[in-house]
């Protein structure tokens, strides 16, 4: 839907599908409903078009492309007045009912199967795309860090992409770019690492005005708000350093006072076994200290090797509803994506594309959940409401 502006959806990995036969099933069913929705309550106007934040897994890429497959596709999204302006191509296998964890890194950027994956996904929008309009596949941030990823690959593919994807945009006459989305504990995590990330980038392509026009952030505000970096100043240092905003992730995490005990308490029906749960907690010098996941908070706390007392502070990457605050004593950082919004209004050509992404639906605590329509519509009333026209 438009977003003043610039575009705004809500990230299909919410959704349960691997196939391309199963993703059309959540886009015929869920996807349509949740538009409905928003059109009962007069988010969205009749007769107006949905974008969809389309998520698609290697093997549902390489199905859409094989076949008939594609063109019955862009035939549906004409038929039902909704468009594609970006693809979530960060987990290339599964992503609900197993252990997704650190495999949703792999294969990384140092793997020409990613690169492989994420040009498929170029393709597709290229196919789809509304004609003269840019189309963004955000991805992840080159690695993990216990992975100790040979850099100088990651650089490799990632010039090869934008090269490549000059030369399609050429052909289409569409504005294509990558996103790479820094994640605690990702290659790059921080405002400060992805400075340095890009200037390295930069300073090995031969055409690094390539890279500036075809390969940028995916700005996840729940991420870099587990980092503690505040967003206004974030945003504003990638800008000066010519990063282009490929997308915005609207997104809120877990926060709590380490010192309070029945906060702790409260914080294990969020300890689940699908995805990473990273926990950085800050010293009152402003320090951080980064632990892999929940249980390793938990145990370390239990066996005495981590004292709690330094820290002012407790992070945890869960990502919650906008709408929807925990239960005191834990709190979200809800307040650093009302900021993010504030700079947009401030900002309104620095980013077009935006996109809500509450993927953790199916293992929210239960007094979070709701019909999954209904949890999506609410976060899409939070983003309206508490968006300003721009300046």
């Amino acid at each position: 839907m438009q977003f003043f502006s610039s575009h705004l959806s809500y990230c299909t990995n919410i959704h349960p599908a691997e196939t391309w036969e199963e993703t059309l099933v959540v886009l015929q069913t869920h996807v349509l409903a949740v538009r409905d929705r928003l059109v009962v309550e007069g988010m969205l106007a009749v007769g107006e078009a949905f974008a969809i934040g389309l998520r698609l897994s290697a093997v549902a890429a390489r199905e859409l492309l094989t076949g008939t497959q594609l063109a019955e596709f862009r035939h549906w999204l004409a038929e039902t007045n909704t468009y594609v302006f970006t693809i979530n191509g960060f987990p290339y296998g599964s992503f609900h009912g197993t252990r997704v964890k650190e495999q949703v890194f792999k294969p990384d950027w140092t793997d020409t199967d990613r690169l492989a994956y994420t040009k498929d996904l170029f393709l597709i929008l290229a196919a789809i795309a509304r004609p003269g309009t840019d189309a963004s596949v955000s991805t992840l941030p080159g690695s993990h860090k216990t992975f100790h990823a040979d850099e100088s690959e990651i650089l490799k593919n990632l010039i090869h992409l934008a090269e490549w994807l000059n030369i399609l945009a050429e052909e289409t006459g569409l504005d294509l770019h990558l996103g790479l989305e820094p994640e605690p504990l990702g290659h790059f995590e921080n405002t400060a690492e992805t400075l340095a990330f890009f200037e390295r980038l930069h300073a090995a392509a031969q055409q690094p005005e390539l890279i500036r026009r075809h390969i940028g952030v995916n700005y996840d505000a729940c991420h870099f708000a587990l980092e503690f970096d505040e967003a206004t100043a974030s945003l504003d240092a990638l800008c000066a350093a010519g990063i282009r905003i490929s997308k915005i992730h609207l997104s809120s995490a877990l926060a709590l006072d380490p010192q309070d005990a029945s906060a702790r308490q409260a914080l294990r029906p969020f300890d689940e076994p699908t995805y990473f749960h990273q926990t950085l907690l800050q010293a009152r010098d402003g320090s951080i200290t980064r632990l892999l996941d929940l249980p390793l908070l938990f145990g370390s706390v239990e066996n005495g090797s981590l004292d709690l007392s330094p820290f002012r502070e407790m992070r945890v990457h869960f990502h919650i509803p906008l709408d929807a605050e925990p239960a005191p004593p834990l709190r979200s950082t809800r307040s650093e994506t009302e900021k993010v919004l504030a700079w947009r209004t401030e900002n309104p050509s620095a980013c077009q594309h935006f996109e809500i992404e509450t993927y953790t639906w199916g293992v929210l605590p239960r007094g979070l959940q709701r019909p999954v329509e209904e949890q999506i519509a609410g976060e899409y009333r939070w983003v309206i409401d508490h968006a300003q026209p721009p300046q």
